[in-house]
Formats: C-alpha cells, structure tokens, sequence
C-alpha cells in the first residue's frame, strides 16, 4: 500500500498528450496555470494544486502560458478519492515540501531511499486526504494563523501589533478569524500556549522545570497570571496538573456493550 513507483518533473512545458496510467498520479504544479481535460470533466488547477488521478482515467494537461509539476504515482493508496479532483496546498507549502522530498529519494543513491519513499508514501496519502477534507480560510486569517503558531512560544510576541500592522481594519480581522475558526485571535493564541503548558507539565521529569520556568516558555511573562488562566481552563494549578491526571478514572467499555463478531 502506498508504493511510489515512478515519480517525474515537467520543467516549462505547454501540453500533455492524452494518456492513462494503471497507477494513480498526484500531479503538483509548482509553477504557472493550466487545465487536466477528462472525459467527462474539466479541472483547472493553478501553482499550489494537487491534481489527483484515478488509475486507467485517460487525461491530457495543457496551459496556455506553460506550467511546471512533480508527478508521483503510487500503487494502492490509501485515500478515499474514487474521481479526479484538484486538492490545493495550505499557505505553509507542507504538500510541496512533501513532493519535493518523494522526488528527490527517489533518484538519491542513499540505502535508506526505499525506506524514506515508504515512509513518504504513507504521509503523502495523509496529507492528501487530510488537506481535501480540510477546513477553507480567507488567505488573511490563515496568515494570522500561521503567524501565531510560528510565534506563540515567544512571551515577547505581540498579537495586537502584528496585527494592526496588516492592511484591513483590526476589528474586520478579529471578527472574520472568529467567523472562520470559532474563535478569537488572542484566545486562539491563550489556548496554544496553555496546550504547550499542560505538555511540558506532564513530560517534566521529577518537577525539573518551575512554574515560571514553564510560563516563560510558553509565551507569559507573568508566571501568576500563567496560572490563574492555566486554573481557569484546566480547573487546577498548574503544578497539581500532572497529579489530577493520574487521578482521573481509566474508563473501560462495558463488557455488555461489546459485540465480538465472529
């Protein structure tokens, strides 16, 4: 499953004769614009699409000004697709990141190639599968996203200013990133530091780390306010947290509620 068989790179070509594979082929486009033409559909795709193609599904590729791609195909994939659609990449590029990996163990000489393309495989179905189902945002609030979780853990990091400094109004941006996300920025921002907290509160060893230690780490400067909120949203301070865990009932399923099927 997820076996990379072959995988290409078109640089600055304008067509694509009218061909099928027995194999499925993910197509990204890592440059320009163009069309993939279907029996029975049209799929326009742009730089940063993912074109998905279904094994014996007879297609041509063409774009006016040109395009460039890599193309992997895969025996067996584990994605849920049955037809040709276009999944694009999310601002960060982690799909290309993906491609460009796949590409480059494929032609390396290195002994653990076979190894990574079975890995990369794996992740490549993953990501496909996820980014399709995935939630869409407006390019603006999905650069505020990222924004925080590449700032977060710096307790010198100033939402307000990052924002204000981005050219639309401070109160449209807050209220289309709660309108996409369900949230608001800087609760967005409180929940990944105290997410990171509970973390480093259950994997520090023998309490190595103090309360400001760890507040500092995530992001506050005040380890008494790092508190009070990390308690107002995980009920307990945060140095009782670990022990709370270990408190809290293992649930088991009801033996009667289980149905072995033979």
């Amino acid at each position: 499953m997820n076996e990379i068989t072959y995988v290409g790179k078109h640089t600055t070509v304008f067509t694509v004769s009218r061909h099928a594979h027995e194999s499925w082929e993910f197509v990204y486009c890592t440059g320009g614009a163009g069309s993939f033409l279907f029996d029975d559909r049209r799929l326009d795709y742009r730089t940063g699409d993912v074109v998905v193609i279904p094994p014996m599904v007879p297609h041509a590729n063409a774009g006016v000004d040109g395009f460039q791609n890599i193309h992997v195909n895969m025996v067996s994939p584990a994605v849920p697709f049955t037809a040709p659609l276009v999944v694009p990449d999310d601002s960060n590029h982690f799909l290309l990141d993906v491609f460009n990996a796949v590409y480059f163990h494929f032609y390396s000489d290195r002994k653990e190639a076979a190894s990574l393309l079975s890995v990369y495989g794996d992740l490549l179905s993953c990501c496909l599968t996820a980014y399709q189902t995935s939630r869409s945002l407006t390019p603006i609030v999905a650069q505020i996203e990222n924004n925080i979780i590449a700032n977060y853990a710096d307790s010198s990091y100033e939402l307000d200013t990052y924002m204000h400094s981005l050219p639309f109004s401070y109160d449209y941006l807050r209220k289309m990133f709660q309108k996409e996300l369900g949230i608001t920025p800087h609760r967005y921002l409180m929940d990944k530091r105290l997410k990171m907290a509970a973390e480093l509160l259950v994997t520090d060893d023998a309490g190595a780390r103090t309360v400001g230690d760890i507040a500092l780490l995530c992001g506050f400067h005040d380890p008494l306010y790092f508190s009070r909120m990390f308690k107002a949203k995980y009920g307990t301070a945060p140095r009782n947290y670990l022990e709370s865990r270990l408190r809290q009932p293992i649930v088991r399923p009801d033996e009667n509620s289980v149905r072995v099927q033979l």
